[in-house]
């Protein structure tokens, strides 16, 4: 849609460096041309384009929630919030990425996002709202795509692990989505499937966080308090079909998705 966007450049370059750390141009000589320097702006491109995952499914998941009228105040306001910021970073992976390939898909996702935008903003009803999921996964798979292939030109275990970090945000939002899609009346086959498909990887992930060597003390703390919280309400997000805990639901998915988004962090940090 806007081919304007799309770079020409076969790999990511210090324009990636300079959009990051707010370095213009014309102070190129200043920055040290190191690995060391691409490998830590690379990373940090990966939490962003990590985040767009989980802003996806939140947008998805306010707009369900608000129009069930549950929590609506907040989900409105974390609707609008989350669109804004969704949109920002997606400017800035624009501007940051110059694979010909990433920068494609981009652009699809641009297109994504305002027909997700548009459509979020409308009343609702079921056929918007399963428009809204569908969009919703066609911008997770494209910002997965983007986070897999920045994960390529890196080849490092660090940016693994910040993926993988930053993915539980994201499966944190999608099990609240598909929970509050049931309850709204979308209750096919794949709305349960989905479900018991992000609790068991955010479990699986969440073992391998623990399992990491080079956590810090701090990180382990973290990773501790999701580890008590998340034994106890995974199973309430696996009696979706029971359902009757939509608010328990929204606050505790919110909660992990906000520890998460700090663990994620101190990865990056880690990995500088």
């Amino acid at each position: 849609m806007k081919n304007k966007m799309i770079k020409n450049i076969g790999s990511i370059t210090l324009i990636a460096m300079f959009a990051l750390s707010g370095i213009s141009m014309a102070e190129e000589t200043k920055v040290p041309s190191t690995d060391a320097t691409v490998i830590s702006d690379t990373v940090k491109l990966i939490d962003m384009a990590g985040k767009q995952r989980m802003l996806s499914q939140r947008i998805a998941k306010d707009y369900l929630y608000a129009g069930m009228k549950i929590a609506p105040a907040k989900a409105n306001k974390q609707l609008k919030a989350s669109l804004a910021e969704l949109l920002s970073t997606h400017k800035v992976l624009v501007k940051s990425i110059n694979d010909p390939d990433i920068a494609n898909l981009l652009a699809f996702v641009e297109m994504s996002s305002e027909d997700f935008e548009a459509t979020a903003k409308e009343d609702f009803t079921i056929d918007n709202a399963q428009l809204v999921i569908d969009l919703s996964e066609s911008m997770l798979e494209g910002s997965q795509y983007v986070v897999d292939s920045l994960k390529k030109t890196v080849k490092i275990k660090e940016s693994t692990i910040v993926g993988k970090a930053g993915k539980q945000r994201m499966l944190a939002q999608r099990i609240a989505k598909y929970y509050i899609a049931y309850q709204a009346g979308i209750k096919d086959k794949n709305t349960i499937d989905q479900m018991k498909a992000a609790v068991a990887e955010f479990s699986e992930s969440h073992a391998a966080l623990m399992a990491n060597s080079a956590n810090t003390p701090e990180i382990n703390r973290k990773l501790n308090e999701i580890d008590r919280l998340w034994k106890i309400v995974y199973k309430f997000y696996l009696n979706i079909e029971k359902g009757g805990l939509p608010l328990i639901v929204f606050n505790t998915t919110d909660n992990i998705t906000k520890k998460m988004n700090g663990i994620t962090g101190l990865y990056v940090e880690l990995y500088k």
